[in-house]
């Protein structure tokens, strides 16, 4: 078995013996968690400490920390705006605040790796496609503007970023938690418009999440997420994205698990083009998802190897977590919040938000 393509999930605020003997033998890529994870900041702290104490090698301590509804620590510190909330404002010093005191928020709380600024246009703003109160805008290059900007402050505060969902997730009429979207859009017109921001913003990336919208007129047989054809020829080979880091979006959702099997996606993930599969609520599947890893010819999985190892070069190590300091930030991040209230109706009926 080979768990070192994997990100897992975790079930509740602690490792339980079974996760923990199971994590040192899989010994995965990384974790992400979620709000089920999150009680206090002292202990979440301390289960991010045992993740990295149970792990042969740096791991990637991954959150989605976007802002708004999609705000895992809203249990134990301020909600900062969303994307929308900000837009609105129109501040980008108050954008450098959010971005920089999320930053400083995850490096208290030990994580290294946050799973946004999300780059999707915003094609379909009153459908329930999950992104809801999420995305920076319509036009490229707004969200190259404000996006960027939030990308590169969070980075500033020593925390990696994954930009996602490409192609184009806003493409998407429907919410892939629950099934397969499916878009007519053309390689040209997701060049005119979807993916600028990704090779506008190449240089300062450290990954990408690939969205589970099915494109036929680019690839009839896989989604993107699973799809050579968008990862292997048109992120990796047209648009030169050689060197980053590229993971599926959850494998539980959905839009994979309606139609592929565990192990199947992830033999595929990897396949295509993928670094890491991201495994977040079964991860009971987890040894089946490493036993097809394993199967995989070796230089595939040496390859996504290559790009790990130098990502890990640029994830930081925790901030010491001091009373005054978690005060400190969350006084901050309420100043924010005060400047850049809520947008009312941004709320949406997608699980992501539950999480």
């Amino acid at each position: 078995m080979d768990g070192s393509l994997l990100v897992l999930g975790v079930s509740g605020p602690e490792l339980t013996r079974q996760e923990a003997a199971l994590f040192r033998r899989l010994q995965p890529a990384g974790y992400i968690l979620f709000t089920r994870n999150i009680v206090s900041p002292e202990q979440t702290r301390k289960l991010t400490d045992d993740l990295r104490d149970i792990s042969s090698e740096t791991p990637i301590i991954a959150i989605d920390q976007e802002g708004g509804r999609v705000t895992r620590t809203k249990e134990i510190a301020p909600v900062l705006p969303s994307p929308p909330a900000l837009v609105v404002k129109g501040d980008m010093g108050l954008i450098a605040d959010a971005a920089a005191l999320t930053g400083d928020l995850l490096r208290l709380l030990g994580f290294n790796l946050n799973f946004a600024p999300v780059l999707d246009l915003d094609h379909f703003p009153g459908l329930q496609n999950a992104l809801r109160g999420r995305t920076w805008g319509r036009d490229p290059q707004r969200v190259i503007d404000r996006a960027g900007h939030w990308n590169r402050w969070l980075r500033k505060r020593s925390i990696a970023s994954c930009a996602k969902h490409f192609p184009a997730g806003g493409r998407a009429v429907s919410d892939p938690h629950y099934d397969l979207p499916s878009s007519p859009a053309t390689l040209e017109e997701l060049l005119k418009e979807d993916v600028i921001p990704y090779t506008a913003l190449l240089p300062e990336l450290d990954s990408i999440m690939l969205a589970h919208v099915e494109f036929p007129a680019i690839d009839p047989d896989f989604p993107a997420s699973l799809s050579p054809k968008v990862i292997r020829g048109f992120l990796r080979g047209q648009l030169g994205f050689e060197k980053h880091v590229v993971l599926t979006d959850d494998l539980d959702m959905g839009a994979i698990t309606r139609r592929y099997g565990r192990g199947q996606d992830v033999k595929l993930a990897i396949e295509a083009g993928n670094d890491l599969a991201l495994i977040c609520h079964q991860v009971d599947s987890a040894e089946v998802a490493a036993q097809a890893i394993a199967e995989l010819p070796y230089w595939m999985v040496e390859e996504a190897h290559v790009r790990l190892r130098r990502l890990r070069k640029k994830l930081h190590d925790p901030l010491p977590l001091t009373e005054k300091a978690w005060q400190k930030t969350c006084e901050g991040l309420t100043k924010v919040v005060e400047e850049a209230p809520e947008i009312p109706g941004a709320d949406a009926a997608s699980p992501v938000a539950q999480y």
